[in-house]
């Protein structure tokens, strides 16, 4: 193989590499948008859930009051 041509070959490898990187690399940037939106969701719930036992909390409280 000439100089030339390993040259060539090592161009090419590099060019697939950068390829395969930029493919993981949007994959992985979808996957953290997803995992983003699923923490938002289960922060919320888990807001709505403190809400509401902070609610039973209350009304304990004011049953035991009575």
């Amino acid at each position: 193989m000439s100089g030339y041509q390993e040259l060539e070959a090592k161009l090419d490898s590099l060019i697939e590499l950068c390829l395969q990187l930029k493919r993981e690399n949007q994959s992985l940037r979808a996957r953290e948008s997803s995992l983003a939106g699923e923490r938002g969701k289960l922060l919320e719930q888990n807001e709505m859930a403190r809400q509401k036992i902070e609610t039973m909390i209350n009304r304990l409280k004011n049953l035991n009051a009575e």
